[in-house]
């Protein structure tokens, strides 16, 4: 028998915290409709809310571009250093 937990889609996490934010149903009611326990309703809601700000936040967007880029920078740079590296070795022998 396993014990795997379900993993549910983001699609469905944020169905769900928006109707408990709707507060037209009780949690009881929300989890006995959705089929998962007031608590996992309860933490959707709340990291809905906390994440909201960073629909709204344009520069998160590029900040997390800009990050990506400067990896890859990283990376090239670590690459042409090794094959100089190696050239280097190759031109000496």
């Amino acid at each position: 028998m396993s014990n795997k937990r379900k993993r549910y889609n983001p699609e469905f996490k944020a169905k769900v915290a928006l109707a408990a934010l709707k507060n037209e149903e009780t949690m009881s009611e929300l989890a006995a409709r959705f089929g998962v326990h007031p608590t996992m309703i309860a933490g959707w809601k709340r990291a809905l809310l906390e994440g909201a700000t960073d629909i709204f936040d344009k520069n998160q967007k590029t900040k997390k571009q800009a990050e990506e880029h400067v990896d890859e920078l990283y990376r090239q740079i670590g690459r042409l250093q090794v094959e100089r590296d190696f050239l280097s070795r190759k031109l000496s022998q």
